[in-house]
């Protein structure tokens, strides 16, 4: 299957803004002389000694400051962006696009346009994480016939390994469009594989390859910034000598943004209709004392003539200890005696089920809203039940639209990606806490909903996806 790509216009407008913050510039190619480093005896004696290390490196910025500030501010006036006083750095340009917009897309889009423009050909994408630099790699492949048709090139790119050197050498002296991936611990983290970058070794002529690349004059790229640039990655990203650096975040750190040129932010994703609509659910907690009972009111059930019922998580009695379940209840329920006479529910005897306000009142005088969590709860417990929620939002709202033929997608904003996807020792992903809990979740769900509603074909679809293919990405 062969996919194709709708040309937007937003991402035409972000590639404009940072080609045009350089309008002036000549249109120029240029070489140097590659350091081919000290050849070994062997090499000395073969007639490869003699190859050409003609180089290919983006010349400079031509056009004074001053013209490059009248640019820029001209376009943050054009997109309605505060205008910077003073060009931070030589050259820095933050654009900011909302998750799931295409924003992978559109920087690549915006090499091909420089390119074009003005002959810039060396690029280097920095991503803060392994399992983010897989899926950009991925952006590339898909993107590569699109882009071809559109512009009759091909962009030539590859993930850096400390390994396998020859690749940088190749990136140096090809005439096309070049990239480099790297993901920010390969030259900013501790290690003998972090450090290779900077050392000369044998098997690089006797070279650093940190100077091979700089030399090169590459437009650095930084995806997701936030998470990049720390204190020492700052300093480190100077080695690679860039002609300039562009980032691209939704979520941009507000003492971290450089000359904004473009924003589509979320609300204008909305009013773009790039985002069909956005729900967002919120999990509330009040007291947190390991004394105090645990209780999560899940729902409201509301059934014709029935009186309504509720939906309510609390600790059981186990011989293994207490663990947590999820059980309907009604009026008159006894949480002591449910439990298996765990102390702290002493007194949850349920008066009354309140259809109106979604809200369980207890005869000790507690009251728990809806979407509430009590008593001795910890975060782990606090993002298995967003994780639960979400899972449960989600089929509720797919399987409304699943005949309309309309797609629903829901975010999970975490803390780190190695909760969700982490690697052993020979590269395989496997699960981090975050995943492992949404199989869990899911599953649940899944088997709940169709006790509750029989089979029918939404459900069929879904039997053919297992939790563990649901989220791969």
């Amino acid at each position: 299957m062969k996919l194709k790509f709708k040309h937007q216009k937003f991402q035409s407008d972000a590639a404009t803004a940072v080609c045009e913050v350089f309008a002036g510039q000549p249109k120029l190619s240029s070489t140097y002389v590659i350091d081919q480093g000290r050849a070994n005896r062997l090499e000395q004696l073969s007639i490869v000694s003699k190859t050409d290390f003609t180089g290919f490196n983006n010349k400079k910025v031509l056009i004074s400051d001053d013209v490059i500030k009248a640019n820029l501010n001209r376009i943050q006036r054009q997109y309605q962006i505060e205008t910077s006083t003073k060009l931070e750095g030589k050259y820095n340009l933050t654009v900011e696009m909302e998750t799931g917009v295409g924003k992978t897309y559109t920087y690549i889009k915006t090499m091909f346009e420089l390119n074009k423009r003005y002959g810039w050909s060396k690029f280097i994408v920095v991503i803060p994480s392994v399992a983010i630099r897989e899926g950009v790699f991925k952006s590339f492949d898909l993107t590569c016939e699109h882009f071809a048709e559109e512009y009759n090139r091909k962009i030539r790119y590859f993930i850096y390994n400390s390994k396998d050197l020859t690749k940088i050498d190749k990136f140096a002296n090809d005439s096309g469009i070049n990239v480099m991936i790297i993901n920010s611990q390969a030259f900013n983290a501790r290690g003998k594989d972090a450090r290779r970058i900077y050392m000369k070794m044998d098997s690089f002529r006797s070279r650093r390859p940190i100077d091979v690349i700089a030399a090169t004059n590459p437009i650095l790229i930084i995806d997701e910034p936030q998470s990049v640039e720390g204190a020492a990655t700052k300093e480190r990203l100077k080695d690679f000598k860039p002609l300039m650096t562009l980032r691209y975040s939704a979520t941009h750190k507000k003492d971290s943004i450089y000359n904004m040129i473009y924003r589509l932010d979320a609300l204008e994703a909305y009013n773009k209709r790039l985002v069909k609509k956005i729900a967002v659910k919120g999990i509330s907690v009040s007291g947190t004392t390991a004394t105090e009972s645990y209780l999560y009111l899940e729902k409201i059930n509301l059934s014709g003539d029935h009186p309504p019922t509720a939906t309510l998580e609390f600790e059981i009695k186990r011989s293994s200890g207490a663990r947590k379940t999820s059980r309907i209840i009604t009026e008159d329920y006894n949480l002591y005696e449910q439990s298996g006479g765990l102390e702290e529910y002493k007194g949850y005897r349920v008066s009354r089920i309140n259809g109106l306000t979604n809200t369980v009142e207890f005869t000790n005088g507690v009251i728990i809203s809806s979407g509430d969590v009590i008593g001795a709860v910890n975060e782990d417990h606090i993002h298995r039940i967003q994780i639960r929620e979400t899972i449960k939002t989600h089929l509720e709202r797919e399987r409304q639209l699943f005949f309309s033929g309309i797609k629903v997608l829901s975010l999970f904003f975490i803390d780190e990606v190695a909760k969700y996807r982490q690697y052993d020792e020979n590269g395989t992903a496997v699960n981090g806490e975050y995943a492992q809990v949404f199989e869990e979740e899911y599953d649940a769900a899944l088997a709940e909903w169709q006790l509750a509603i029989g089979e029918d074909d939404y459900f069929k679809y879904l039997n053919k996806i297992k939790s563990n293919q649901t989220h791969a990405g």
